[in-house]
């Protein structure tokens, strides 16, 4: 195979990128931290205050709760793998960021992204134990087990998203040093590599539809098996009381696939069509979104942590 000839203007790989946040809205992207902010604010005191109370309330310390910990601890770390910097480019315009911390966001952002999926197919199928075989649960689902498959989903996050900077390492010339992004998204990147990148266009394909593509099914099987053991209780009250403890996790599903598969969809079969604003929009959107809206979801939704963070909120007002 030919080489891809280089263009005139050529850069070898750059100390520093620059990230210059959302092309076309200059003039009002500072007001934009004004919606990032507090997303970003309420994920770090939700998922705080919910990694608190589920460590201090020991009859917290079950599968469920433990996974939804490790969703926690998730959101934490995908909304501070973006938002530091992305509020600063807003707010301050375009930043220098150093190659290697480049690479080292792409990793975070997709792996956690990748995390995040896996976190809640194991919710799902939690969901499906406790409702379809009810009697069996305890010995199915244990602590153990959960952490055997959170160490499991962490090593298949790695392991599947370390090709990425791999990929992007290995060119040495660039057409730019402006990423036209917020943050180091493995495409705005690509985009401006001299050489073949097709192993890079087809490695992200094949990663997006092998990840959510197969927890998409895995999730949608799990609730086919708890829509077939709800159909099966006696009464409509216990129907809605057994489905009732799948709401929260309905919700937060999606909250996190609805936003992500239009992201995905807009970029790969929109992209002359839909303005790349709007593309770098709802990529920030869909990895802040979750991380600011679950703790809330769950909150609200799920009765012991509801309770306990009234009582906790009861006993500090009382104090005073």
């Amino acid at each position: 195979m030919a080489e891809t000839p280089l263009p005139n203007s050529t850069f070898l790989r750059p100390d520093f990128f620059t990230l210059t946040g959302i092309p076309g809205l200059e003039g009002v992207q500072a007001w934009l931290t004004l919606a990032f902010g507090p997303m970003y604010l309420l994920a770090l005191l939700g998922n705080g205050a919910l990694l608190a109370i589920v460590r201090i309330d020991s009859t917290l310390h079950q599968p469920m709760f433990l996974l939804l910990a490790i969703l926690a601890v998730t959101d934490l770390g995908l909304a501070t793998s973006i938002a530091p910097g992305l509020l600063v480019v807003l707010w301050l315009g375009p930043q220098p960021l150093p190659y290697a911390v480049c690479l080292t966001q792409m990793f975070f952002v997709h792996a956690l992204t990748a995390m995040e999926s896996g976190v809640l197919l194991a919710m799902a199928c939690d969901r499906a134990v406790a409702i379809g075989r009810p009697l069996h649960y305890p010995i199915l689902v244990t602590k153990a087990r959960v952490g055997y498959v959170v160490l499991a989903l962490a090593l298949k996050a790695v392991a599947i998203v370390v090709p990425f900077p791999l990929l992007v390492a290995r060119f040495e010339h660039f057409q730019a040093k402006t990423i036209c992004h917020t943050y180091c998204a493995h495409m705005a990147v690509v985009e401006l590599v001299v050489g073949n990148t097709q192993a890079n266009n087809l490695y992200g394909l094949a990663l997006s539809l092998a990840v959510s593509g197969v927890d998409i099914l895995g999730i949608t099987a799990s609730y086919g098996l708890i829509a077939y053991a709800v159909s099966q209780l006696p009464t409509w009250e216990a129907r809605a009381k057994a489905f009732g403890t799948c709401s929260s996790h309905i919700c937060v599903i999606l909250a996190f696939y609805v936003p992500g598969l239009f992201s995905y969809l807009t970029h790969r079969f929109g992209r002359h069509t839909v303005p790349k604003p709007v593309h770098i929009l709802l990529s920030n959107i869909y990895l802040l979104l979750p991380p600011a809206f679950n703790p809330l979801i769950y909150g609200a939704r799920t009765k012991q942590i509801r309770d306990r963070l009234l009582e906790s909120f009861t006993f500090r007002k009382s104090q005073f």
